[in-house]
């Protein structure tokens, strides 16, 4: 397997870093890498409404997550765009809100690619918010082929 181009869905966890390493590794010196942070759409309704008493709170609160979620991502995304960089690959990035499945098949219909990848989910029993990633959904949308690694725990 010899990919130019690979579309990446990476969030930062063991599993997603492990994705990344093998995308990475895959490409080598002059390929490009496309990194998508996928936002699972549960984030989208954080308010804090149920434990907040008035709205102007609410909205702080709201506002707080979402800075936080644009602070995190960032780190990520700076992280990978060095790794890259040192690699001599071609590195873009792209943010998406809604399922994971759905956004990764979005962005893989919005691209060219010769392969996507992506980290298996977390074993039971690992710390960690669990994915929410239809892998059925996921394999009937793709066009692409698709790389998903072992998680590395």
């Amino acid at each position: 397997m010899n990919p130019r181009s690979i579309l990446l869905a990476s969030h930062g966890s063991d599993g997603a870093r492990a994705a990344e390493e093998a995308a990475l590794d895959l490409l080598g010196e002059g390929g490009k890498l496309f990194h998508l942070v996928v936002v699972p759409d549960f984030w989208k309704g954080m308010t804090g409404d149920d434990w907040l008493n008035n709205a102007v709170t609410q909205a702080r609160f709201g506002k707080y997550v979402e800075d936080q979620l644009v602070r995190e991502i960032g780190l990520e995304v700076a992280r990978l765009a060095r790794a890259a960089e040192q690699r001599k690959i071609a590195y873009e990035n792209g943010v998406s809100l809604g399922k994971p499945a759905d956004c990764l098949a979005e962005a893989e219909r919005s691209g060219t690619y010769d392969l996507v990848v992506v980290g298996a989910p977390r074993p039971k029993g690992t710390p960690g918010l669990r994915s929410r990633m239809s892998p059925e959904t996921l394999v009937r949308a793709l066009k692409t082929p698709l790389l998903v690694v072992p998680h590395p725990g």
